[in-house]
């Protein structure tokens, strides 16, 4: 299948990470997508007093440009062999020139490593989380160190159960099953599908204002698991039909009913398996463009230390606005 048609891959050629960039470059090759690479740099204060005679703030600003854009172009001629690649450097907040481009340009999926080494645990509020946050399209956060190659992929559903209406709930859900998929079977990967849940009332019902006997609960515990695992089940084979019965029968992905709290099931199960990436909604509930991420998934974020690609559900609208 292929997933992806436009890939963006946000580079610092200061802080060259090869194996992102590889990455990218192989997705696109394996997707026939077009690859596009950016640097973003920043603009040049207007109020910046320069010596009669002197270059203007204009001619600094282009002068930059094209250094930043040789770069680029040093940074993408190894790969020239394999497929075209076209370079362009932006100007101005990382984060919002970044998600234009991706408007301007209709990209489907970006790539990009983190700001540095501890982006998922120190960097809250950052570009990266912004990014996370407002970009209508897939994010990729690659992390630039471990195996070129991902052996275990984890896809999260239904992190955040707010996410309304129902619909939309299960067509993200669909689309992180269908991902994950896709990518599980280019990396020759293994992948795991986890799904948290849990019994909603069971400790009203155990204590002493409603006391229910212990029977009643312990059914009703029951009815509820059941029903998440009926849900985990006809999800996965509703995504057989959308990746094709050998490819799941090949994958055979193995699932996870987890009960607990998904900002802390998911990250300890990361961990537990060793997943090289971890894929996963990043929308609390749907209907309000450009609404910030769910409290759960920037929890799991901030607790992950694998690369994570971030999917918002269908129709959203970033508040992200093309510049005019």
């Amino acid at each position: 299948m292929k997933r992806f048609r436009n890939i963006l891959f946000v580079a610092d050629p200061e802080k060259v990470c090869r194996s992102a960039l590889e990455r990218a470059v192989m997705l696109a090759e394996n997707n026939q997508a077009e690859l596009t690479v950016v640097d973003v740099i920043p603009r040049i204060s207007a109020g910046f007093r320069l010596r009669d005679g002197g270059a203007t703030v204009e001619d600094l600003q282009a002068a930059a440009a094209e250094q930043h854009l040789c770069r680029l172009d040093a940074l993408i001629k190894p790969y020239a062999p394999r497929l075209h690649i076209r370079v362009k450097v932006l100007t101005g907040t990382p984060y919002l020139e970044i998600i234009r481009e991706v408007l301007r340009s209709k990209h489907d999926l970006v790539i990009r490593p983190p700001e540095d080494a501890g982006w998922f645990g120190r960097l809250f509020g950052s570009d990266d989380m912004n990014l996370l946050r407002q970009c209508p399209c897939p994010v990729w956060a690659i992390k630039c160190k471990g195996s070129r190659s991902f052996h275990r992929i984890l896809a999260a559903v239904d992190v955040d159960d707010s996410l309304r209406p129902e619909e939309t709930r299960h067509a993200m859900n669909l689309r992180i099953l269908e991902i994950a998929g896709t990518l599980a079977l280019s990396e020759f990967a293994d992948l795991h599908v986890v799904h948290v849940w849990d019994a909603i009332g069971e400790i009203l019902l155990r204590g002493t204002v409603v006391s229910t006997p212990e029977t009643e609960v312990a059914v009703y515990v029951d009815q509820v698991r059941e029903r998440h695992a009926s849900y985990l089940a006809a999800l996965l084979q509703e995504v057989t039909g959308i990746l094709g019965a050998d490819a799941l029968d090949y994958l055979k992905p193995k699932t996870h009913l987890v009960r607990g709290e998904a900002r802390k099931k998911i990250p300890a199960l990361a961990r537990k398996l060793g997943a090289d990436l971890v894929v996963m909604g990043t929308v609390g509930r749907g209907g309000i463009p450009g609404l910030l991420m769910g409290n759960t998934a920037e929890t799991i974020l901030q607790q992950v230390d694998c690369s994570v690609l971030a999917i918002k559900p269908p129709g959203f609208v970033t508040s992200v606005v093309p510049e005019g």
